[in-house]
């Protein structure tokens, strides 16, 4: 799942200082976030400083448009396809997974 943080700041004509700014931390962690796997949790603090529903910080999906954050106990598992989440529900099944 592409991350469009960066191209919702420029749409509000901000840069990702100007939102690390406005979310009380350092620019290095919020683009370690943005570049890495980031929780739910900041996901939201992201949307909410932005003024954006929590969906515009990712890209157009290219598997048909399946976008999802399915959140299992501590666990944030981004689905951007239907293998992706073949392979959820196969861990799950499994036993790998315990909801």
């Amino acid at each position: 799942m592409k991350l469009s943080v960066k191209e919702v700041c420029k749409e509000k004509g901000l840069t990702i200082q100007d939102l690390a700014d406005k979310m009380e931390m350092k620019r290095e962690s919020l683009s370690r976030a943005i570049n890495g796997n980031p929780t739910l949790e900041t996901l939201e603090k992201i949307a909410s400083a932005l003024e954006v529903d929590i969906t515009e910080l990712f890209g157009p999906s290219s598997s048909g448009g399946i976008i999802g954050v399915i959140r299992i106990r501590d666990t944030n598992y981004n689905i951007n396809s239907v293998s992706d989440l073949s392979w959820l529900l196969d861990r799950i099944e499994s036993g790998e997974i315990v909801l």
